[in-house]
């Protein structure tokens, strides 16, 4: 039987991230809560699915907080870590949204066509022949309303542009000619801080990820 390989990368939404009442510090979701989890379990053993998550990921802009933190130049070594790969479903874009950043929903996109274009041209891996994988593109959903103050003074005008996110990819997707999947259709940012999602946020999320994994692949 011959497994298909599903890489998620992306950040502390899909890290598994638990909404706090105080915010920070927090723990990790189980990994069958996860949304890449129940992923998983919806695929069946045809599939394999690599988590790829980190909290505060951005898609390609260096974070002044924290030097690990930028997606494009980690995106590199994940896909030739776990090659061969059959696809790779790329959500970020909320920490972009950052007040420090100043990006546009459209920075935000250019940040998402350099990962998807990584993924594209990730073929070979490191003395290695294999394809290079698919890629489905996931706009994360909007950001709620936020009750800690310091996050509503770090995502400060982060809820309007990520309501944008879904268009600007969505463009991106079809002038690239990649597969797109918004989100904000089949979940909001329920959790308790605004930002992460809930428990049935996850279930709802890789129930509908599941749906469109073997759209692709079959």
């Amino acid at each position: 039987m011959t497994v298909k390989t599903v890489m998620c990368f992306g950040d502390s939404l899909t890290w598994g991230w638990v909404p706090a009442e105080e915010t920070a510090p927090t723990t990790r979701f189980p990994r069958d809560v996860r949304w890449t989890g129940v992923l998983a379990d919806a695929l069946g053993e045809d599939y394999a699915v690599v988590e790829e998550g980190l909290s505060a990921r951005t898609t390609n802009v260096d974070d002044p907080t924290d030097p690990r933190l930028n997606g494009a130049a980690h995106l590199p070594i994940a896909l030739a870590s776990h090659l061969p790969l059959d696809l790779v479903i790329l959500m970020l874009g909320t920490n972009d949204t950052k007040a420090y950043f100043n990006r546009t929903p459209f920075d935000i996109a250019t940040g998402m066509s350099v990962l998807a274009a990584q993924v594209l041209g990730s073929a070979g891996g490191v003395g290695t022949v294999y394809p290079a994988p698919k890629v489905l593109v996931v706009a994360p959903p909007p950001l709620a309303s936020m009750p800690d103050p310091w996050f509503q003074m770090t995502f400060d005008g982060g809820q309007q542009k990520s309501a944008q996110l879904a268009d600007a990819y969505g463009a991106l997707c079809a002038y690239m000619k990649i597969p797109f999947f918004d989100a904000g259709s089949v979940i909001g940012t329920d959790g308790s801080d605004g930002v992460h999602f809930t428990e049935r946020n996850n279930r709802d999320l890789g129930a509908a990820l599941a749906d469109e994994v073997r759209r692709i692949l079959q």
